[in-house]
């Protein structure tokens, strides 16, 4: 591969020494001079170090003078190309022909009344060698050259009725493209000041082509001149604002988009005027006044929802109304009015493009302002207008106005509920501190209890019935205050009750009412229990009582204790229960995540991810999980078996064995000799291929079996007798 190698740059070598002599000795033939001159350019086309030996050995500046001095213009066309090529191909020679001199004759060609050819080829050569190149740039500064190239600019197109089926018109045209494309990288990348401060005399005639002759053919090539003699530039955007220029390219761009309705080109058309549009902008942004007479927000998010755009396109279109959004209320106003908002939304959730996704959120972050001003004044127009158009305004955006007060009703809600919860946890720690004083009372009446039945006889009796009342009156205010607080809850959920998520509410609703019953049921249940056990007397109050069997029951099942021992593990069971309702509401928090995604857009994909992540499956989604991941090891099983996801022969060979033979003991292969065919197949393959052993097994027929390491083994095996020879 080597010696190859060494041969072509050696033929290489040969061929441009033999053509530069051909170049000397045919000085009275131009057609062979010609030809010469084409042949070396293809030649360094083919070959990136053609140009460098081809400028060592003194071609490259041989040519330079041919161009100069030549009397033919067939001969002075064809060097001038050649260099431009040999250029373009490498920055060294670019280097070398980089001289004020070369410029200069550059310059001549183009002043003096020669075919529309050679000032093509010439301006070829001067958009090369800037190119990428700052000491370029400054030379054709300097030279007066790109002088010429604006007087050319000018003057090559006269009529703004652009016939392209014309022989001269389209070689003028041709001309007139290659001069602003050279003027583009004049001024820019690297950026250029001083060349952008000559440029800008040219606004005015680009202004008069945009507005006469709205065709791709001048729109793109002019759009591209102004977006880039205007780049990060502030003192040439306020020049080209200046003379109507961001005038008229909102005209422009407000017929193209009526027009992208009808045809793709348009549409395309449209996002170049954007550009140039965030172009002049993009420094500037109070200059979005300007674009608000045109109505240039709205037209933007129509062109958006062009179905033809990509997401390049779109993120221009979208950066632009950044721009245009960033300083101006007028422009954000009418992002509102149009619905922006929901665009920006929308590309911002399904796109997953970065840079597109940073300009959605650019222009939201602009309109943040705009929105707390209408949510504050509900859609007062603050903008300098008459009375007259403020009513009609407001009464236009009748919808929005209802919007803003559904906002801020949903936000009183909110805090209203924050505020409810906040006196549900105070309200929490007063019962906690009632639960224990009402202990010790109990605690304290008991003592009094058993010492009165010790020592008193019927006295004593009264004295119970007193003690056994107020302990039923502690009692009942213990529970009608437990109840009181659930009852405050569920109505505090009624309240807060939303009729956008009414169905998933509904539900929490229901479960927040049937626990608050569950407990007002206990406390209900453990109040009458006390009350049979411990009162002398019978209470007038009707709400304590409970059903016998539940009373004798659980008299069989606790132990025949002093009264204070009963009383003390019975308010130790209620402080239990009173606690595990609060547990319990603590752990409805950990649901299953399949029962409350409700608002979320599912399909089979996110649900099921949705399921493996979740940690608190529920029985029924649990069971689903397990008959999905049974099917998927099931179809990877036939898969497998039916050789369908299998790549190469002997990955095949190797599943079909472990799946007929699973734990089994692996078989030895079974020898095969080479034949001769074989043999015949692996020294054409390496001969072709070189010692590439898969793509010399996958392209001949060997037998069944044979692997790439059999191959590489047989070849060295081979090569190495001393009577081996290739076939």
């Amino acid at each position: 591969m080597e010696s190859e190698d060494t041969k072509k740059i050696q033929e290489m070598k040969t061929d441009l020494n033999l053509l530069l002599e051909c170049l000397k000795y045919q000085m009275d033939n131009p057609f062979s001079q010609k030809e010469a001159l084409v042949t070396i350019h293809s030649i360094c086309q083919q070959n990136s170090n053609a140009g460098v030996y081809f400028r060592e050995i003194g071609g490259l500046m041989f040519v330079k003078n041919l161009a100069k001095a030549s009397e033919h213009s067939m001969v002075k066309e064809a060097a001038l190309y050649t260099l431009g090529a040999v250029a373009e191909q490498n920055v060294y020679c670019q280097q070398t022909l980089c001289t004020s001199e070369l410029f200069e004759d550059l310059t001549w060609f183009l002043c003096n009344d020669s075919n529309t050819n050679l000032k093509r080829m010439s301006v070829y050569v001067i958009l090369v060698l800037v190119s990428n190149n700052r000491t370029g740039q400054t030379l054709v500064r300097e030279t007066g050259c790109i002088t010429v190239l604006t007087q050319l600019f000018r003057t090559v197109l006269s009529k703004y009725e652009l016939d392209l089926s014309d022989k001269n018109a389209f070689q003028s045209y041709q001309l007139w493209s290659s001069v602003c494309s050279t003027l583009c990288v004049c001024v820019n990348n690297p950026q250029n000041d001083e060349n952008q401060m000559l440029c800008c005399s040219l606004f005015p005639h680009a202004n008069d082509w945009l507005i006469n002759c709205i065709k791709p053919e001048i729109i793109r090539p002019v759009c591209s001149f102004i977006g880039l003699t205007l780049a990060n530039n502030t003192h040439v955007q306020k020049y080209f604002i200046s003379v109507g220029g961001l005038d008229v390219l909102s005209q422009v761009l407000v017929q193209l988009e009526s027009d992208s309705h009808k045809t793709l080109s348009s549409a395309k058309l449209a996002v170049v005027v954007t550009k140039t549009v965030d172009a002049c902008i993009a420094d500037n942004p109070t200059f979005g006044v300007i674009l608000s007479k045109y109505q240039i927000v709205s037209k933007l998010l129509t062109l958006l929802l062009h179905e033809s755009l990509d997401s390049g396109e779109k993120f221009s279109i979208i950066l632009t109304l950044g721009h245009c959004t960033e300083d101006c209320e007028e422009n954000q106003y009418d992002l509102f009015k149009n619905n922006g908002l929901p665009l920006m939304i929308q590309a911002l959730t399904e796109s997953q493009n970065e840079e597109l996704n940073k300009a959605a959120t650019f222009v939201l972050h602009n309109c943040k302002k705009i929105t707390e001003k209408l949510s504050l004044s509900l859609g007062e127009y603050s903008f300098d207008e008459n009375e007259e158009q403020l009513k009609d305004v407001n009464m236009k955006e009748k919808n929005l106005e209802e919007y803003w007060k559904k906002a801020k009703e949903i936000l009183h809600r909110i805090e209203q509920l924050e505020r409810e919860r906040n006196e549900e946890k105070i309200q929490r720690e007063k019962d906690k501190d009632d639960v224990s004083f009402m202990n010790i009372n109990i605690q304290n009446t008991l003592k009094h209890l058993h010492a009165d039945s010790i020592g008193r006889g019927p006295t004593a009796e009264d004295k119970d019935k007193s003690q056994s009342r107020k302990l039923q009156s502690y009692q009942s205010h213990g529970v009608l205050s437990t109840a009181r607080t659930n009852d405050h809850q569920m109505k505090t959920l009624l309240k807060s009750a939303n009729p956008v998520n009414a169905c998933y509410r509904e539900s929490g609703q229901s479960k927040t009412l049937g626990k608050a019953n569950s407990s007002y049921n206990q406390n209900l249940h453990e109040g009458t229990t006390f009350g049979k056990k411990n009162s002398v007397s019978q209470s007038s109050d009707h709400v304590f009582k409970h059903p016998i069997p539940v009373v004798k029951n659980r008299q069989q099942q606790l132990p025949v204790t002093d009264p204070f021992t009963l009383c003390s593990d019975i308010i130790n069971k209620e402080v239990i229960s009173f606690l595990a309702t609060n547990n319990h509401s603590k752990m409805l928090k950990y649901r299953c995540s399949g029962c409350i995604a409700v608002g979320k857009s599912l399909n089979s994909r996110n649900f099921s991810k949705l399921l493996h992540s979740c940690p608190y499956q529920c029985d029924r989604h649990k069971v689903i999980v397990e008959a999905e991941d049974r099917y998927k090891s099931e179809l990877r099983k036939s898969l497998i078996c039916n050789k369908k996801i299998l790549l190469t022969p002997r990955r095949r060979r190797q599943l079909s064995s472990e799946s007929t033979t699973s734990g089994g003991i692996k078989k030895r292969r079974i020898r095969k000799n080479f034949t001769k065919e074989e043999v015949n197949y692996l020294f054409s393959g390496i001969k072709k291929m070189g010692n590439h052993w898969n793509l010399i097994l996958w392209s001949f027929p060997f037998q069944q079996g044979r692997k790439a390491v059999d191959l590489a083994h047989k070849y060295h095996k081979l090569t190495k007798r001393p009577k081996c020879a290739a076939p």
